[in-house]
């Protein structure tokens, strides 16, 4: 039994290790994200992190508009880069898990 329990702690600690390295590499997944209209486009990494963002000269005539172009396309972007984040890190640490009964997802 107690080896059961250092081999499932083992496998925990490599788990986490790989959930960090997945952490680091998604940095350098990098998303483009657009308005409808393409006026306004961002680049966001998989971490959340916005690289740059990019303002058509039509969208600088009008202060309100351009405010909401930011709010909209902002958080469309960081919904994908949130979504792509979750189903990275949820997969490489559901791959190393330990089979524990009882603890299912």
């Amino acid at each position: 039994m107690f080896g059961d329990m250092m081999g499932m702690m083992n496998k925990i600690k490599e788990t986490q290790a790989k959930v960090e390295e997945t952490k680091k590499r998604l940095d350098s997944v990098t998303m483009l994200e657009k308005s409808n209209d393409e006026l306004l486009k961002v680049k966001i990494t998989a971490n959340r992190e916005i690289k740059s963002i990019e303002i058509d000269d039509e969208l600088l005539q009008d202060k309100e508009q351009l405010e909401d172009y930011l709010i909209l396309t902002l958080n469309k972007a960081i919904k994908k880069a949130g979504e792509v984040n979750e189903a990275e890190i949820s997969a490489v640490a559901k791959d190393g898990l330990p089979d524990i009964p009882g603890l299912t997802s």
